[in-house]
């Protein structure tokens, strides 16, 4: 208990002469905790964390992963996912929506990225925030939107966002990686060697695995975009 808030609801039972918490009757405590813990909730934080369990199906395993948003009344208590139309099962939760351009094929685009990968419990094989410049800024991943280079799953996701907004992706292995060539590329050695000796991994595959072992979670920040 705050000490402010005890004062605050201690005051009034001094000035009044009434007797002190040791002695007050029951009633009088019961009305007194009821009080305090309404005070406690007003002054609750105005931020919340949003914890999204991916079930505990054959495809994500049971895992979560969390991501601290701004508290919102338009945001549901139980978020859920969405299919993206004619993405090949790209599912997505709009964390939050922007307020800026949105992208078209062709532009260039740069975003901030969380990459997750699901046959390891959502390991974090990546992230921008990591990439650092030479004054310690955070570099972004910039590219073309539609090029063959980039997989598919954050195409499809960038190109229904708009500046400044924060999307959760689930990208099936047929629009994730399809070669170690692929970007985004993590520029570690050997977080790039564990992630694509998961994924192209030749005894589960062939054990019927490929469902699960390239699945992918990003959450992606549409930072900036260029039209060309």
């Amino acid at each position: 208990m705050r000490p402010a808030a005890m004062a605050a609801a201690a005051a009034p039972c001094f000035a009044s002469g009434a007797p002190l918490l040791g002695s007050s009757p029951p009633r009088a405590k019961r009305h007194r905790r009821l009080h305090l813990a309404n005070q406690s909730a007003a002054a609750s934080p105005s931020r919340r964390e949003v914890s999204v369990f991916l079930g505990s199906s054959a495809l994500l395993g049971s895992f979560g992963l969390s991501l601290f948003v701004p508290a919102s009344p338009s945001m549901s208590a139980s978020p859920e996912f969405l299919d993206l139309p004619d993405s090949g099962g790209v599912r997505v939760l709009d964390l939050r929506i922007g307020s800026g351009e949105a992208p078209s094929a062709g532009d260039e685009v740069a975003i901030h990225y969380y990459g997750r990968l699901a046959a390891k419990q959502g390991w974090r094989f990546d992230s921008t925030y990591d990439h650092k410049d030479s004054t310690g800024d955070s570099v972004p991943f910039v590219f073309t939107l539609g090029s063959e280079n980039v997989i598919s799953g954050i195409q499809a996701a960038v190109k229904s966002m708009k500046v400044g907004g924060i999307r959760r992706v689930v990208i099936p292995p047929s629009q994730g990686y399809q070669s170690t060539s692929q970007e985004p590329i993590p520029p570690n050695f050997f977080d790039r060697q564990r992630l694509f000796t998961t994924i192209f991994n030749p005894t589960r595959l062939a054990n019927g695995e490929g469902s699960t072992l390239g699945t992918l979670i990003f959450d992606i920040e549409l930072v900036n975009l260029r039209h060309q």
